[in-house]
């Protein structure tokens, strides 16, 4: 599948597109995909910058570990990249991928939980659901979570169907002994 550009679009993408530029310098190629479609790129911006309870560093937490366990290279290349600029370090970033955040009681129950629900398309051990809520996550965290997972689910599949070429650094593999623990 080719990339739109901005002349192959729609007047309504075009005028995405145009924000889009001038908010991130770039498209990204994910988001262009998205414009084969009169109303995807518009559903799709609006839901990710939809109000949210799981916002900074939750969220690039959510969208790390759902990105590992659905293996989508650009996901992981773009988040990687986002979430050192919200402050996490490398490390952090790759014990994220794992769906563990050692570093961060709140954090950690977080990752544990969205990578139970992901893996398990949301028929995960309920007992990480109470870990959550036991870190001081409420119920609606919860739900937005489940948003946010699906938030990254789209384009994890968009990915995986019509092998969209990253536009971001690659994510590293992730260190073998990182994946035992």
């Amino acid at each position: 599948m080719t990339i739109p550009t901005r002349d192959s679009v729609s007047p309504a993408n075009q005028a995405m597109f145009d924000a889009l530029k001038g908010q991130l310098g770039i498209v990204p190629n994910l988001y262009a995909t998205l414009a084969h479609s009169e109303n995807a790129l518009g559903t799709y911006l609006a839901l990710q910058s939809a109000k949210s309870s799981i916002t900074g560093k939750a969220r690039e937490v959510v969208n790390l570990v759902v990105s590992q366990v659905n293996f989508c290279a650009y996901c992981l290349a773009a988040h990687t990249v986002i979430g050192g600029m919200v402050g996490f370090e490398a490390e952090q970033i790759m014990e994220i991928r794992h769906g563990r955040g050692s570093f961060d009681p709140k954090l950690d129950a977080l990752a544990k939980m969205t990578k139970d629900i992901t893996a398990n398309r949301g028929h995960g051990d309920q007992k990480l659901v109470e870990a959550f809520f036991a870190a001081g996550w409420t119920p609606e965290n919860l739900v937005d979570a489940i948003v946010t997972i699906g938030d990254k689910t789209v384009t994890n599949l968009l990915h995986a169907a019509a092998k969209v070429p990253a536009d971001f650094p690659a994510a590293p593999a992730l260190a073998p002994a990182l994946a035992a623990a």
